[in-house]
């Protein structure tokens, strides 16, 4: 049985189905029983609970053969990493107490920084923590930006005629698209042929500037115009904080992230290679905004 968290968000609904698919027993956990329902329908047993109970994900991940982690994130909370910090903890706590010998988990390009890095210094704490995990095999998925983050802003790009943000027009950023993260995930969760800790970087076909992310919607939705504007890092935060209810402490997060984007701090530790290089293209994942 492989025990799949977050089951109902982007990457953790196409391991779940996956998995499913090959046959796999799989166990999905969320928080929504709704959700859950419908993939239940599929075939799949279900756990609802609160993903920062260690008790909770421990009975979940009992009598699992391998684990899908990862640290779902909320934008509006005023302190993100604390709340990041008691996920990881009961995640790495529950392993311990289930057993749990086998764990692919859910990290991010920059996770090997401490600090500068924006949000995803959480993730450098928790690899960390899964790091000291003593007889368990974990497997470290660290991919790029998510091709699905431009959804959120389409109806803005729209609406404005434009694609804004605060990362430089030049910057080349690895970027990936989820359901390449996902296949990478099951393949692993059901080979189970790693030993260690070992990463594994995920960094789509090309890296991207946003002025290219631009072209390519643009072409999608029939505004071939579409070009790509560059906020101002006060600006970002304001509309951030403002339209997109992100709480301050996220917001300055974000703009920290962008702001290492631009100055390429975020990169794959390895360079570009066969291993990490995805095969969905950008434009693929464009053609389906709608």
């Amino acid at each position: 049985m492989i025990a799949v968290m977050g089951a109902t968000g982007n990457t953790g609904r196409k391991v779940t189905e996956l998995l499913l698919e090959a046959g796999e027993e799989v166990r999905a956990l969320g928080r929504s029983p709704e959700r859950l329902a419908e993939l239940a329908a599929l075939g799949a047993a279900t756990a609802v609970g609160d993903a920062r109970d260690a008790d909770h994900l421990a009975s979940a991940f009992a009598g699992a053969d391998a684990v899908y982690t990862l640290t779902a994130f909320d934008p509006t909370l005023p302190d993100y990493h604390a709340d990041q910090d008691r996920r990881g903890e009961a995640i790495v706590s529950a392993i311990r107490k289930s057993g749990v010998r086998r764990v692919v988990a859910l990290s991010s390009i920059g996770a090997e920084l401490t600090g500068g890095n924006g949000f995803i210094a959480s993730l450098h704490r928790q690899e960390q923590r899964l790091r000291t995990l003593d007889g368990v095999d974990v497997l470290l998925l660290r991919p790029g930006a998510f091709f699905e983050g431009f959804h959120s802003a389409l109806e803005t790009i729209r609406h404005e005629g434009v694609v804004a943000d605060s990362v430089a027009p030049d910057a080349k950023v690895p970027m990936v698209a989820t359901a390449d993260v996902a296949v990478a995930a099951a393949g692993a969760l059901r080979e189970r042929n790693w030993s260690g800790v070992v990463v594994r970087e995920l960094i789509g076909p090309r890296d991207l500037t946003y002025a290219e992310v631009a072209t390519a919607i643009g072409t999608a939705i029939g505004r071939p115009d579409l070009r790509y504007v560059q906020l101002p890092d006060e600006e970002m935060a304001a509309i951030l904080t403002g339209t997109a209810g992100f709480s301050p402490d996220f917001a300055a997060l974000f703009v920290e992230f962008n702001q290492a984007l631009s100055a390429g701090r975020l990169r794959p530790v390895e360079g570009r290679n066969e291993g990490n290089t995805t095969a969905t293209r950008f434009e693929e994942f464009a053609a389906t905004l709608r």
